[in-house]
């Protein structure tokens, strides 16, 4: 349970300090791969609602509670599926 407070604690401190983090991190090319969709604020967004959903699932799995464990995982699916649709879109517009 205590992973799951600092994972959520984790993903507030991301989400306030998305600018910094966009700016300094996500933004920036690693090696010959171009920043991608964590680079644009709602992809940068949607990633750090995938940190919280771990915390959440893990705090379900640390409480016995099943219902937020099984609405943790159909969150992190939708939140995958959302973050893999972005990072296609972000790749196809790349000039080459």
């Amino acid at each position: 349970m205590a992973l799951g407070i600092v994972l959520l604690l984790g993903a507030v401190a991301l989400y306030f300090g998305q600018d910094a983090v966009i700016r300094r991190v996500t933004s920036q090319s690693l090696g010959s791969l171009a920043p991608g969709y964590a680079a644009t604020k709602p992809g940068y967004r949607s990633y750090v609602s995938l940190v919280a959903v771990v915390g959440l699932i893990a705090i379900g799995i640390g409480t016995g509670n099943v219902w937020l464990i099984i609405a943790s995982i159909v969150l992190f699916l939708l939140g995958s599926l959302l973050v893999i649709f972005g990072e296609v879109v972000v790749y196809r517009r790349l000039k080459r």
